[in-house]
């Protein structure tokens, strides 16, 4: 099994939309999602993108993703990346596509990568534990301001 990651195409949309509504069903907050896809392919592939994603695949087939967008650390003076979503397709699980994705991540910057994930997930814990990250314990909360 080889695993290659690359940028997401605008081809990609639909695999991409998939895989949000599987992780929301996954962090069972599938009643959560009220994206409209065309406005979602604009910020990810239109002229002032404001995210992007990588795509893993797996022997030419869509395994997974990460979508992320920049960070700065004012405390570091550098930039370094949030992680919005990792996902990968149940029969790709434990095959390390996860931490190659995040590897890749890891790549593109020489500040922080950071992200949350849910205390629940004990299998997704293990890949970040396996990989060096660790949780941050600094005692911050936090917040989220929805639209009304």
């Amino acid at each position: 099994m080889t695993t290659t990651i690359r940028d997401a195409r605008p081809d990609d949309l639909p695999a991409i939309l998939q895989m949000v509504r599987e992780l929301a069903a996954f962090e069972r907050l599938a009643d959560e999602v009220a994206l409209d896809p065309d406005e979602f392919g604009r910020h990810v592939f239109g002229s002032d993108p404001v995210v992007t994603v990588n795509i893993a695949e797996v022997d030419g087939e869509i395994a997974g993703m990460a979508l992320w967008f920049r960070s700065f650390s004012t405390f570091l003076g550098k930039p370094g990346i949030w992680l919005e979503d990792l996902y990968v397709h149940p029969q790709h699980r434990g095959h390390g596509v996860g931490g190659a994705l995040l590897r890749h991540l890891r790549s593109l910057t020489d500040g922080r990568v950071e992200w949350n994930v849910l205390d629940w997930n004990t299998d997704a814990i293990a890949v970040y534990d396996a990989i060096g990250a660790k949780p941050d314990d600094g005692g911050w909360v936090a917040y989220r301001w929805s639209p009304a």
